[in-house]
């Protein structure tokens, strides 16, 4: 039998550089990877347990988390292509999580008057 050291070990140091991808990765492909490598690491724990104990509780919740997984995969892949769909980029750092629209940036040039009594610099009619 294996000591459960290892394994649980091995498990916290997965689930922390996991748990780092998430909170430092800006591209959306890595950080679902990192919640991947996060959920492996709570399968590891879950088998180790299993064996620890010498019943098949862990390994039935595993088969769980695999499911999960599965299913978190497709779904954040989706999100992610219509994402890139939309901006043709995948950094989550721009992602507008409110429902209100952007103003649009106002434009460095300033506005001239013309010779048919368009505004001013001062916002006047000329």
């Amino acid at each position: 039998m294996i000591r459960p050291v290892i394994p649980l070990v091995t498990a916290a140091l997965l689930f922390g550089l996991g748990a780092y991808g998430v909170l430092r990765r800006r591209n959306a492909v890595l950080v679902l990877m990192s919640v991947e490598l996060m959920l492996n690491a709570v399968n590891l724990i879950l088998v180790t347990g299993d064996t620890m104990r010498e019943r098949v509780t862990g390994q039935i919740f595993a088969l769980f988390v695999i499911v999960i997984a599965a299913a978190e995969v497709g779904v954040g892949l989706a999100l992610v292509l219509r994402l890139f769909r939309l901006r043709q980029d995948i950094d989550i750092d721009q992602v507008a999580l409110d429902d209100e629209p952007r103003a649009a940036a106002p434009s460095a040039e300033p506005v001239l008057a013309g010779p048919t009594g368009a505004p001013t610099l001062d916002g006047e009619q000329a």
